[in-house]
């Protein structure tokens, strides 16, 4: 996926009240931007670390400006989670991860489990669904591996009992992690972080909920899921 218009390149100053951040424009001017990440963001935020922001053109948006990029040194990261969902949703539509290429419908944000949207739902010729969860990784850990989440996650629990369900229903299940940054090839669960969450994800893949890992190239002119990494679930 190629941005809807050019980005601009900022400093970052500082992210604060979670969604919000400050940054330092070419001209000098200190802007206050939107950040799209309700996580910690470890490992994704440096002192005057590069930047890059998106505008909108939208004059009800409170902030004109929001966080995409910024630049650890050994990688670029996205930082909007928003951007995992529309790359997966891309690739699965292109054809790009070969284990669900059958499906040739996909569906948004469709209502499923208790009170819960899935992120895509796939339809193939005989109508068989697959649905599939998306997640966003930006944690990078002190060994060099990609982890998540960065913090405890209730939510991130729930889905996975769901997609256990699903599975129980006779459907095909899929929690498909998006790698958001270049500088590791491996993945696991943060159990140091939530140790709930990394059993509830062993325990769906062991009831039959498919795990798959997925990384993002990634520049300030576009972003596209090239390659499947590997795993380790401890």
């Amino acid at each position: 996926m190629r941005f809807d218009s050019p980005l601009e390149s900022v400093t970052l100053l500082r992210r604060y009240k979670r969604f919000l951040a400050d940054v330092l424009t070419a001209d000098g001017t200190t802007m206050t931007v939107h950040v799209p990440n309700s996580g910690r963001m470890t490992s994704c935020l440096g002192e005057r670390w590069p930047a890059w922001v998106s505008c909108s053109n939208n004059p009800r948006r409170k902030l004109s400006h929001t966080l995409e990029l910024v630049d650890a040194g050994s990688s670029l990261i996205v930082v909007n989670t928003l951007r995992a969902n529309q790359l997966a949703e891309e690739a699965l539509r292109a054809g790009r991860i070969a284990a669900l290429r059958q499906y040739s419908e996909w569906r948004r944000e469709v209502n499923y489990g208790e009170d819960s949207r899935i992120d895509l739902l796939g339809c193939d010729a005989n109508g068989a669904l697959c649905y599939v969860e998306v997640k966003s990784v930006t944690l990078l850990t002190e060994e060099g591996t990609l982890a998540f989440p960065d913090a405890p996650s209730q939510r991130a629990r729930k889905h996975m009992r769901e997609l256990e369900q699903m599975v129980i229903q006779g459907h095909r299940a899929v929690v498909l992690f998006v790698a958001m940054r270049e500088d590791a090839d491996r993945f696991r669960p943060a159990t140091d972080i939530d140790p709930a969450y990394a059993t509830a994800l062993k325990e769906a893949v062991s009831r039959g909920v498919e795990l798959m890992v997925w990384q993002a190239s990634v520049s300030p002119h576009e972003l596209e899921l090239v390659r499947e990494i590997s795993y380790d679930l401890l």
